[in-house]
């Protein structure tokens, strides 16, 4: 099963990176291969939503749950769809200086062997640009300062 983690050091704060990662709505603005979302329920600390994700003609589209715990981490449960497992989570600390660290994992599975293994010889790669992606909005939203988080919150 393929399985990542890691953690960053960033130079926004918690709060921000929480905002950002729990937008579950706002992906297909700026994460590759997702086209569309459609949020079943949203509260404050829960979402239900389903993500449609697209790569060379193939579409797929799968229900996850996500849990939120306003400012400290997104954790998001697989429901269903062509997996057979996922688990994410993000979690976010103050770094003492400012910034955060974020730590990173994410898990899973699929239901077919084949998609597997295709999976796993691209999943470093596939990996790495959707964390990319997540830098490149927080950098869009709140500057590489991290100061201007009334005003991206405003725009976004």
């Amino acid at each position: 099963m393929p399985k990542h983690h890691e953690t960053r050091p960033l130079p926004y704060t918690p709060d921000q990176m929480f905002n950002l990662v729990s937008n579950v709505a706002a992906y297909p603005e700026f994460l590759p291969w997702v086209s569309a979302i459609r949020v079943r329920s949203d509260s404050d600390s829960e979402m239900v939503a389903d993500m449609i994700v697209g790569f060379k003609g193939i579409k797929e589209s799968f229900t996850s749950r996500v849990h939120k715990h306003h400012p400290d981490f997104v954790r998001v449960d697989y429901l269903e769809g062509p997996l057979k497992h996922l688990h994410n989570e993000w979690r976010f600390r103050d770094d003492g200086q400012g910034g955060v660290l974020v730590d990173f994992e994410v898990e899973f599975e699929f239901r077919n062997r084949l998609f597997e293994m295709l999976a796993g010889q691209v999943f470093d790669k596939a990996l790495r640009k959707m964390i990319g992606a997540f830098e490149t909005r927080a950098d869009e939203l709140y500057g590489e300062s991290g100061k201007n988080s009334s005003s991206a919150q405003s725009a976004a």
